[in-house]
């Protein structure tokens, strides 16, 4: 075989990458929930750049990697397979716990649980409520609470009916998220050449180009300059977590904070880790922006508050919240908005394009390097949103506004995905989800009673969106590049990974659940989410208000301030501030990276002034593997404490 033949089967797609990758997923699956609900250590599923997809490269790296090299050089797992094995882990790794698991489990049980005479939620809540769409067997849901006298089975006659219209819509939301995804992967990736750099590590990871060929150990890991930056967090976290084991060691957490604005805001001064090494691979205009407009988010808040400006919306859980909250939600609202417009206006010319190959009319344009034919993600796109509207409206959402959902829903999660792929944020939250924008835009009276109860178990699917599945979803353009041959069998993997991640996990909490009893294991998830639909509904019910004009006008303020920042930065050289900065200001995940972001955006200046590309460039894999080495000291010491029985023992991972 020539060496021709070798390269390109080096980049080929292959079944053996998938199937190592199930294998991988079946782990994720199972041990995430492991990890969090029983160990209640570190949570290597909760962050959109999911640590667990990171740490298990790095162990598949230097075990199953090296073993099959060293037995046959040729058995051991080529680029591509690798490439396809991280894709299917990062997409699994975005469904236990915070992705999916553990919100859905506990919303569509908490109702019944916790219907009391105070709440009166039996009364208000349950007759208007889709049954369909929820565990309503009394013994059934304080078993899954409270566990049993000894071995408890699961219920399966009574779960499987509202789990297999959840894993439904589960598969259209899905559908769509993909091939939105793949139809904008040729104009982020090669018209724009975005930074992706949350793909950066991986690709580091299993790069051969160091070594002119195949290499059993990765040229990433016989550098020191990495180890040195891999110990930084390593040792540090570890000192951390041994002082949970011996109480006379002293843990250091090195955080301060400022209180601005007469108490008002509080301006946090904390390393995070992952920021601070990804942020060394984003453009210095991105980061000086992202600091310095969140900043000015803290200025605006501030003084918005001793002014007396604000407003008195209550859209409930994970929208802003407090007399401001509301304001600076619906101005990340507007910025994203105008952001996800902006982007698709710059690729229209291609989505035309998209559109003419999808109905035939374009027969010379190719999609042969797309994990998806442009046709079939066209297609894909439609029936996903078509199916999730019919769904939503099943639930009792009005069919008149149920595209407001879909399409506030779309927005956000382009929009985040957008900002992790150009800005490297590790972690992004938004500061409006799309059950507070639809009841502030509509009013709790145009959604009608049982609306507003359906409304409430959107929050399932796109609630908290700490962790969210564009946000891996992203990385795979990046990484699909890397692949020339059996590209579209990738998307058979990724089905094949949110299939056994979904399917395995719902599993395994339910067992974990019977057997010990689901308050037991994590108060947050089983004892504040499970209450937030019925919360939320029956708060806006007892004062349902109308849709609000302020409301508007904000998103509006957003979206043209977002607009003349996008117009500054292409009409003006000189400008030196970028628009991503002020859309993602206002998210609450900022509070503890921003700091990171100042600091590694100062290195980065210095570095390039004194010492230029070349300097730039032999100091990326410290960075690198400062970032590795967060990834790796939390997944450690969770295996640790895994085998030490130990209890609580957690190494934050955002």
């Amino acid at each position: 075989m020539s060496d021709t033949d070798l390269a390109l089967q080096g980049r080929s797609v292959t079944y053996r990458g998938i199937f190592v990758g199930a294998v991988m997923c079946a782990i994720i699956a199972v041990g995430i929930p492991y990890g969090s609900m029983v160990v209640q250590g570190t949570r290597l599923g909760l962050s959109s750049c999911t640590p667990a997809a990171f740490f298990l490269l790095f162990v598949l790296l230097l075990t199953l990697q090296i073993a099959l090299g060293v037995i046959r050089r040729s058995w051991a797992l080529s680029r591509a397979e690798l490439v396809t094995v991280f894709i299917m882990m990062a997409v699994a790794t975005a469904i236990p716990t915070r992705g999916v698991t553990g919100m859905l489990l506990p919303m569509i049980t908490g109702t019944f649980y916790y219907d009391t005479p105070e709440n009166n939620w039996g009364e208000l809540i349950h007759p208007m409520l889709s049954d369909w769409m929820v565990v309503n067997n009394v013994t059934a849901v304080k078993q899954f609470y409270e566990g049993g006298s000894g071995s408890v089975p699961i219920p399966w006659d009574v779960w499987l009916p509202p789990l297999f219209r959840w894993f439904t819509f589960y598969a259209g939301f899905w559908l769509t998220l993909v091939c939105t995804m793949a139809i904008l992967r040729r104009p982020w990736v090669d018209h724009e050449r975005l930074v992706f750099p949350l793909a950066q590590l991986p690709l580091a990871m299993i790069s051969d180009e160091d070594s002119g060929g195949a290499s059993i150990v990765k040229p990433f890991f016989k550098n020191p300059i990495m180890w040195i930056g891999l110990a930084i967090p390593f040792l540090l976290n570890s000192i951390n977590a041994l002082s949970f084991y011996y109480p006379f060691i002293t843990a250091l957490n090195p955080v301060a904070t400022v209180d601005l604005f007469r108490h008002s805001v509080i301006l946090s001064l904390r390393v995070n880790y992952l920021m601070f090494g990804f942020a060394y691979f984003i453009s210095s205009n991105i980061s000086f922006s992202l600091w310095f407009f969140y900043l000015i988010h803290v200025m605006q808040v501030g003084a918005f508050s001793v002014l007396g400006i604000h407003s008195p919306e209550e859209l409930g859980p994970w929208t802003g919240s407090g007399p401001v909250g509301a304001i600076m939600g619906h101005q990340m609202m507007g910025a994203l908005i105008v952001l996800v417009v902006f982007g698709l206006w710059t690729a229209r010319s291609h989505l035309r394009q998209v559109f003419l190959k999808a109905i035939g009319s374009a027969p010379e344009v190719d999609d042969s390097k797309e994990i998806l034919s442009y046709r079939s993600a066209v297609l894909g796109l439609v029936g996903g949103v078509l199916f999730m509207g019919y769904w939503l409206w099943r639930t009792g959402i009005p069919a008149h506004i149920v595209p407001l959902f879909i399409l506030s829903a779309l927005i956000i999660l382009i929009g985040l995905a957008r900002i992790i792929a150009e800005a490297g944020l590790p972690t992004i939250t938004p500061e409006m989800i799309p059950a507070g924008f639809v009841v502030s835009g509509v009013g709790v009276p145009a959604l009608g009673m049982q609306g507003m109860i359906a409304t409430g178990y959107t929050l399932a699917w796109a609630g908290d969106l700490l962790v969210f599945m564009t946000a891996p979803l992203s990385s795979v353009l990046r990484l699909s590049s890397e692949t020339t041959q059996g590209r579209k069998r990738l998307v058979a993997g990724i089905g094949i990974a949110l299939t056994i991640s979904l399917v395995l996990s719902i599993w395994f909490l339910l067992y974990l659940a019977y057997r010990d009893g689901a308050l037991n294991l994590h108060q947050q998830y089983f004892g504040t989410f499970a209450q937030y639909p019925s919360q939320f509904a029956a708060q806006k019910l007892a004062n349902p208000s109308g849709p609000s004009l302020i409301g508007w006008l904000w998103t509006a303020a957003g979206g043209v301030v977002m607009s003349l920042l996008m117009l500054a930065r292409h009409r003006f050289v000189w400008w030196p501030l970028h628009p991503l900065g002020f859309v993602a200001s206002p998210g609450w995940a900022m509070d503890s990276v921003w700091f990171s972001v100042f600091l590694a955006w100062i290195i980065k200046v210095v570095v390039l002034k004194y010492g230029g590309p070349s300097l730039y460039s032999k100091t990326k894999p410290l960075f690198l593997g400062i970032v590795l080495g967060q990834f790796i000291v939390g997944g450690m010491w969770l295996v640790i404490d895994s085998f030490t029985g130990t209890v609580g023992n957690s190494v934050p991972v955002y």
